[in-house]
C-alpha cells in the first residue's frame, strides 16, 4: 500500500520541507546569545506560543489515530479529555507560570533547585531528558513507519530525511525557528484536515446527510459518558479528572512547554497562551474525530473494505481515495511530515536547553561566555537529533508492543514530575530525600498498574487517562511520608 504521487504532490511536499529550513535561516540572523536561541529573545507574541504549543503537542498519532478511536466504538467521547485540559489548563496559568516568572530561569527545573537542591533539580531533568529523548524517538519511528506506508520508501530514508531536516532548522533558528515553524505547521495539518472531512463526504452518495444520520442512529455523536469504569478511557470522570492531571503535568512541568512561557514577552501574555492553547485542542481534536466518524459512514458501505486496525483507516483511506496529482495527496502528507516534525523541533531545542543550564553550565568552574554557550546549545541540538534519529531506525528491530510499552514509559514522567513540583510548592516539611524517593516509588507503582495489573483480556485493568493521577498522587504521598524522617531544612519558595 503506498500512495502514488503526482508532480503537484510533489512540489507542495518539497515546498514545506524548503519553507522550514528557509524560516530556521531568517529566524537565526537575531540568535546572538544563548537566551536568544533557547528562549527567543523573550519576545516572542502570545498567539505564536499558543500555536507552537498545540503543534508541540500534536503528533502523527493525532493526525492519524484519533480518527481511529471515533472509527470504533468511542465516537466523540475522546471530547471528554480535552474538557479536562481545558481544567488543567487553567490550573497551570494559576499556579505554575508564578513560579516561572520570578526571575529569569532557563529551564523549568530550577524552581526544583531554589525548594529543594541540585540532586533534586538534575533527577527531574534528567527523567525528562530520557523519556522525551526515548519517547520521541520512538514516535520518530512511528512517523517513519507512515511516511514508508504511505510512499513507499525505504524506511530508513524516512526516518534520516524527517531528522535531518528537523535537525537543521532547529539548528539554525533556535526557538524562534521552532515556533514560527510549529505556527506554519499548524495551519498546514489542519488544512490537510479541512480537506479530508470535504474529500470523505464527496465520496458518500447523499453526502453530509447521510453522514450526519449514520452518526445520530450509530451513537458516534454522543460526547458525555457518565457510566465510571476505571479501564475505560472514555467516560466524563476519566476526561474531567484524569484529563485534567495529566495536563497539569505535561504542561506544567514538562520543560518542553515551560520553554514556550518563559519565551513569552510577560507572564500575562504566556498565560493567555496556555489557556486559548486548550481551547484550540478541543476544535482540533472534534476535527480529527468527526473524520473519523466519517470514515466509519464510509467503510460502512457496501463494497468497502476497512483496514483490520482501526488507527490505519485514516492512511487507507489516503492511500485509495485522494485524488491523484492535485496536490491533496502533497497536502496531507505535509500534515503528517508537519504533525512530526512540529513535536521533535520542540524536543530538540528544550533538551539543549536543559542540557545546557542543569547540567554542563553548573558544573563548569568558570561560566561559559554566551558565544561559547550559544555553539555548545546548537551541537547539543545536534547530538540530541542523531540520538533520536538512532533510536528511531534501532526501534524497527522491535515489536510493536515493545515500542508501545516504552512510549507508555516515556509518558509517566508528567505524573511524576508533578507529584515532585507538588511535594516543593503544597508543603514545607518536604525535603530532597522526600522528593526523590516519592518519584521512585511512584515509577514503581506506575510500573505496576500499567505492565502487571491486567484484565481478562490482557489490556490494563486502569486506563490510560489514570495513569498521571496515580503518579503524582504517590509521589506525593510516599513522600509526605518520608518528610517526617527526613524534613526539609532549607527554606521554601514563597
Amino acid at each position: 500500500m503506498s500512495a502514488e504521487l503526482g508532480p503537484i504532490d510533489v512540489v507542495v511536499l518539497i515546498s514545506l520541507l524548503l519553507a522550514a529550513i528557509a524560516i530556521g535561516f531568517w529566524s537565526g540572523r537575531k540568535n546572538t546569545d544563548v537566551e536568544s536561541y533557547l528562549l527567543g529573545g523573550r519576545s516572542l507574541p502570545w498567539w505564536a506560543i499558543l500555536g507552537s504549543i498545540v503543534a508541540t503537542e500534536t503528533s502523527t498519532a493525532t493526525v492519524l489515530s484519533v480518527p481511529g478511536v471515533a472509527f470504533g466504538d468511542a465516537g466523540m467521547k475522546w471530547l471528554q479529555i480535552a474538557f479536562g485540559y481545558i481544567v488543567g489548563r487553567m490550573v497551570v496559568v494559576q499556579v505554575f507560570l508564578p513560579l516561572y516568572f520570578k526571575g529569569k530561569l532557563l529551564t523549568a527545573y530550577q524552581v526544583l533547585d531554589s525548594r529543594f537542591g541540585t540532586a533534586t533539580k538534575r533527577t527531574a531533568s534528567l527523567l525528562f531528558l530520557i523519556t522525551r529523548n526515548l519517547g520521541d524517538g520512538l514516535r520518530l519511528f512511528l512517523a517513519g513507519i507512515v511516511l514508508h506506508t504511505l510512499l513507499g520508501w525505504p524506511f530508513v530514508n524516512c526516518v534520516i530525511a524527517m531528522g535531518v531536516v528537523t535537525i537543521f532548522y532547529t539548528f539554525f533558528g533556535g526557538l524562534r525557528s521552532v515556533v514560527w515553524n510549529d505556527c506554519i505547521q499548524f495551519v498546514i495539518y489542519m488544512l490537510g484536515g479541512v480537506a479530508a472531512l470535504f474529500i470523505i463526504a464527496s465520496q458518500v452518495p447523499e453526502g453530509w446527510s447521510q453522514i450526519w444520520t449514520f452518526a445520530e442512529t450509530t451513537g458516534k455523536l454522543k460526547i458525555i459518558e457518565t457510566k465510571f469504569l476505571i479501564s475505560d478511557p472514555y467516560n466524563i470522570w476519566a476526561g474531567m479528572i484524569g484529563g485534567a492531571v495529566l495536563t497539569i503535568g505535561t504542561h506544567g512541568t514538562d520543560h518542553m512547554m515551560v520553554q514556550r512561557y518563559l519565551s513569552a514577552r510577560s507572564q500575562g501574555e504566556a498565560g493567555r497562551a496556555v489557556f486559548l492553547s486548550s481551547l484550540v485542542v478541543l476544535v482540533q481534536f472534534a476535527l480529527f474525530l468527526f473524520i473519523g466518524v466519517e470514515l466509519a459512514c464510509y467503510y460502512s458501505l457496501d463494497g468497502n473494505v476497512a483496514p483490520e486496525k482501526a488507527d490505519q483507516v485514516f492512511a487507507h483511506f489516503i492511500v485509495n481515495q485522494f485524488p491523484r496529482n492535485t496536490g491533496l495527496i502533497g497536502l496531507i502528507l505535509a500534515a503528517i511530515l508537519a504533525a512530526a516534525m512540529s513535536t521533535l523541533s520542540s524536543s530538540l531545542n528544550a533538551s539543549s536547553s536543559a542540557f545546557l543550564n542543569d547540567f554542563y553550565v553548573p558544573n563548569c568552574q568558570t561560566p561559559p561566555d554566551d558565544h561559547t554557550q550559544l555553539t555548545i546549545s546548537r551541537w547539543l541540538t545536534v547530538a540530541f537529533g542523531v540520538l533520536q534519529i538512532g533510536i528511531g531506525v534501532w526501534a524497527i528491530s522491535l515489536e510493536r508492543t515493545v515500542v508501545n510499552n516504552a512510549l507508555t514509559i516515556a509518558g509517566f514522567s508528567a505524573g511524576l514530575l508533578l507529584g515532585i513540583f507538588s511535594l516543593g510548592v503544597l508543603t514545607k516539611r518536604a525535603s530532597q530525600k522526600s522528593a526523590i524517593g516519592g518519584a521512585f516509588v511512584g515509577l514503581i507503582v506506575l510500573i505496576i498498574v500499567q505492565f502487571v495489573l491486567k484484565n481478562s483480556d490482557g489490556k490494563p485493568l486502569v486506563a490510560w487517562p489514570w495513569i498521571a493521577l496515580i503518579g503524582s498522587v504517590t509521589t506525593f504521598s510516599v513522600g509526605m511520608l518520608i518528610s517526617f524522617i527526613f524534613p526539609q531544612k532549607q527554606a521554601v519558595i514563597e
